[in-house]
């Protein structure tokens, strides 16, 4: 069952309480991460004190389940959390956003071993308890698209020895815990995750991340060099014929919504910023602001028509997806794609219409600009999500049955 924020369980009395989460709190930490952002763009330097802060409002853990005496919250909830994350700092809100989508995930069917996550709850209580996926590889590319992965466990005793490389590992200076996808060296040979805890001796993280945009991610590389797990501390292992290549539709509608409003908060921060300007912006030949013309109404129009849209469909389907509806869940593809065309082309309309304002790097609509272009490479990436779309649609045509083969 899902839950909305506000009707948590009580924490019991042998586990230390996670924080409660104040949605109430989200348009101040909006604020104080934006303070920030833009010094952390220009260093490439990692926001840690933006992740105190959300996890200060209980944010981070808002999606531990009730099982847990978690809040428990649902996708309508999280939407909410990651598009005004994203409005302040869109790289703070990338490295949330992976968390909370592990804690939902284990509220929705169990996959860690118990003591490994009491554990990270345990420390999420007190501090950020920052967690992801490690799976992309230099030669593997996306494990979504097929092929297993190159970093390898060994058995030795009562651990795995892991060796291997992760690239693009968002977060990865921060991370509390790594879930590091390999292979095992057995026969026959099983893959799975890894759970890695930051600290471990062997485990190092290489400053390879050099992004246009989203560079306070640090998505740096990771190295593994003999880092030893515990024998128990894996999530999924299993032959690769019986593990799962993609996400199930609901894990991967959690993704494609919980970013698609991600880039849709950034999109609304370039908006703000936009129509601000137009009122600041007095041409001494015209004497009023630009916000007065018609044309620049006109274009603001656009960019508010689109993004309303977009944010419109996205809540939608997250509502429907927490009242268990598997036909949203199988839409949240679509929707990520629409979303996230919305908001580079808001973006990029915003830029049009102030010219050199929009590209000088005083002004933040830049960073936007930068930031927004990423939400092309999160998976699914749109070529996947129209074959998708466009197999199923032609499938629903009667002369779909009747075809000759190989035709």
């Amino acid at each position: 069952m899902t839950h909305h924020l506000g009707t948590s369980m009580p924490p019991s009395a042998s586990a230390p309480a996670l924080p409660t989460p104040d949605l109430a709190r989200l348009p101040g930490v909006t604020a104080a991460l934006a303070a920030r952002a833009a010094e952390h763009d220009r260093d490439a330097s990692f926001p840690t004190e933006g992740f105190q802060l959300v996890h200060d409002a209980g944010l981070l853990t808002a999606t531990v389940g009730t099982a847990h005496d978690g809040p428990g919250a649902g996708l309508t909830d999280t939407v909410r959390i990651l598009r005004a994350l994203g409005a302040g700092d869109p790289a703070v809100a990338l490295v949330s956003a992976m968390t909370l989508f592990v804690h939902a995930a284990e509220a929705r069917g169990p996959a860690w071993p118990t003591a490994a996550y009491a554990g990270l709850l345990a420390e999420a209580a007190t501090r950020p308890a920052l967690v992801n996926a490690l799976r992309v590889e230099p030669e593997l590319g996306s494990p979504v698209r097929g092929g297993l992965p190159a970093t390898t466990a060994r058995r030795d005793g009562g651990h795995w020895v892991l060796t291997g490389r992760k690239i693009y590992s968002t977060g990865a200076v921060g991370l509390s815990r790594l879930l590091v996808y390999a292979r095992t060296e057995e026969d026959p040979v099983r893959v799975g995750s890894f759970i890695v805890r930051a600290g471990t001796p062997g485990l190092s993280v290489e400053r390879t991340w050099n992004h246009l945009g989203l560079r306070a991610s640090r998505s740096d590389d990771v190295i593994l060099d003999g880092v030893r797990v515990p024998l128990e501390e894996t999530i999924g292992l299993a032959e690769p014929a019986a593990a799962p290549g993609r996400p199930d539709a609901v894990t991967g509608a959690w993704g494609s919504l919980g970013l698609a409003a991600l880039y849709l908060g950034l999109a609304g921060a370039a908006r703000d910023w936009l129509t601000g300007f137009l009122h600041e912006r007095t041409p001494t030949a015209l004497g009023a602001p630009l916000a007065t013309l018609p044309r620049f109404q006109s274009a603001v129009g656009e960019i508010e028509a689109s993004l309303v849209g977009a944010d419109t469909l996205v809540d939608a389907l997250a509502a429907r997806i927490d009242a268990g509806d598997p036909e949203a869940a199988d839409r949240a593809g679509i929707a990520k794609l629409l979303a996230t065309r919305a908001a580079t082309g808001a973006v990029e309309q915003a830029v049009g219409l102030v010219g050199n304002h929009g590209l000088t790097l005083d002004n933040p609509l830049q960073r936007h600009y930068r930031d927004v272009l990423c939400s092309r490479v999160h998976t699914p990436q749109d070529d996947s999500v129209l074959t998708a779309a466009g197999r199923a649609a032609l499938a629903r045509h009667p002369a779909a049955n009747t075809a000759p083969k190989g035709k």
